[in-house]
């Protein structure tokens, strides 16, 4: 059993984003690993493995708007399952 069962990826598309703001403010509110928040103040890419998803795209979507949204399921992975 994995410890994070969710890879959440998505797009955030606003105006003056700051990846190490959104960095921080995962890091101090959401439970998670491998977080990857990069890009400039335009445009973020988002990756992060979380047992709660919805709590992250809530989030980022009070920062703009979000897209190309990817949510998988480790655990159905590793057993050899699709979603």
């Amino acid at each position: 059993m994995l410890e994070y069962r969710y890879d959440t990826q998505l797009l955030i598309e606003g105006e003056g984003l700051d990846e190490d703001e959104i960095d921080a403010y995962f890091k101090e509110n959401f439970k998670g690993d491998s977080l990857l928040a990069v890009g400039d103040d335009d445009l973020i890419k988002i990756h992060y493995h979380t047992n709660e998803p919805w709590k992250v795209l809530e989030y980022c979507a009070t920062l703009g708007e979000i897209y190309d949204i990817v949510v998988e399921d480790m655990d159905r992975q590793a057993r050899g399952l699709h979603g």
